[in-house]
């Protein structure tokens, strides 16, 4: 079992999140990152849409990656939003997107970056994870599922 609460605050979760973009998106995941961590809305902004103009981080299936490395971060966090309704994101698919889980890292993250983006991606891969992360209607469902603590939480 995948537990993210190493990475994913309580208070950096959006479930219902309605967009117009993928820029307005970006904007969101900034302003979640600025209240969660401290972090510059505008430098997190920054970096994801940097990011994203090399390559959609958009994967398939409805779900998207976005991520980046920031200067002045002490770890790796995480930022997960559930769009309603989803929004075109260049997905390698074509398809819209609907959950979204960005991360950010230190600067000089090299292998944990990438360990953590694969975590996330083999997680992301899993259809009965998508099912239940879709399933989830408040921030506090999502975060038990993303925590690994879910079973506890229906008891």
């Amino acid at each position: 079992m995948t537990h993210f609460d190493d990475i994913v605050s309580s208070s950096a979760l959006a479930t219902g999140l309605s967009v117009n973009g993928k820029k307005h998106l970006f904007l969101k995941i900034a302003d979640i990152a600025g209240e969660a961590y401290g972090l510059d809305p505008a430098r997190v902004n920054e970096a994801l849409t940097e990011r994203e103009r090399l390559g959609s981080t958009g994967f398939g299936g409805g779900v998207a990656i976005p991520h980046a490395k920031m200067e002045g971060l002490d770890r790796m966090r995480g930022i997960v939003v559930l769009l309603d309704p989803p929004v075109a994101f260049d997905a390698i698919d074509e398809a819209p997107v609907d959950i979204v889980f960005a991360l950010l890292s230190p600067t000089d993250s090299g292998a944990e970056h990438l360990k953590t983006l694969a975590r996330v991606s083999r997680y992301l891969r899993d259809e009965a994870q998508i099912a239940r992360l879709r399933g989830a209607r408040s921030d506090a469902a999502l975060h038990a599922m993303l925590a690994g603590n879910e079973a506890r939480d229906a008891a």
